[in-house]
């Protein structure tokens, strides 16, 4: 029997002059208290940063980072990075947490290891699922709306597929004076006439998706901006019902 989806789709980590996970750190819980899960499988692959001894060191850095936060939860963040086989760790894992980055980076590592197809098995048969940012791109059907600079070429940007449509994290509506570029919608619009059949979320930053098997909720202080191809964006306040999605 399949058992309950749970998933938390966060837009961003850190809001401007916050602590790093501060604000979603009582959804955090929250979602972890539900269950009762002491243990959490970390997925350090979008962490890419300069560092002396390589991208290794990245990772060990953003897994400390991660750890600080959840063990005040009393929950302990373990790494894949440091498993010996990937993919059955992720098979034995209670919840998968994907932290932000470079999402172009996360899905060719995972393509890579071969864990995509593992990964959403084990989300799909119970194993909760946690995403923030890039972590969050990942759950969608593609990356293809990720803000993120294609540092590497991932074997594919097809995702998890875990909610089957797509997510912009960090949604900007500005207009950014004497920058001549497109804005964040006018980009979006673009995926769209190309992807026409596909709901697009802005998900605003303080913002997050929690799903429960076919229900889900917009959380946070910031309604989310819906695009659907042929249509006016729409504006979503948390707590509507945006059922229709799942």
């Amino acid at each position: 029997m399949t058992m309950k989806k749970r998933l938390l789709l966060i837009s961003n980590s850190t809001n401007y002059g916050e602590d790093y996970l501060e604000w979603p750190r009582q959804y955090i819980k929250e979602f972890l208290e539900r269950t009762g899960i002491k243990r959490v499988l970390f997925v350090p692959y979008a962490g890419v940063a300069l560092s002396e001894n390589g991208i290794e060191d990245s990772y060990d850095a953003y897994e400390e980072r991660v750890n600080d936060v959840f063990g005040e939860f009393g929950c302990e963040i373990y790494s894949i990075h440091r498993e010996n086989d990937p993919a059955q760790s992720v098979k034995d894992a209670l919840a998968i947490a994907v932290g932000g980055g470079n999402t172009f980076h996360l899905v060719y590592m995972l393509h890579e290891l071969k864990l995509m197809k593992v990964i959403k098995e084990a989300v799909e048969n119970g194993v909760a699922f946690m995403g923030w940012s890039a972590g969050a791109n990942v759950a969608c059907p593609t990356m293809r709306t990720t803000n993120d600079m294609p540092i590497i070429e991932p074997e594919s940007m097809n995702c998890l597929n875990l909610i089957h449509f797509q997510i912009n994290p960090h949604y900007l509506d500005a207009t950014i004076e004497g920058h001549g570029g497109e804005t964040r919608e006018q980009r979006l619009e673009e995926f769209m006439v190309i992807n026409n059949n596909i709901y697009v979320a802005g998900l605003r930053e303080g913002t997050l998706f929690s799903v429960e098997d076919d229900k889900i909720e917009l959380k946070g202080g910031k309604p989310m901006r819906l695009f659907k191809y042929g249509h006016d964006p729409k504006e979503f306040a948390p707590g509507s019902d945006i059922s229709f999605l799942l």
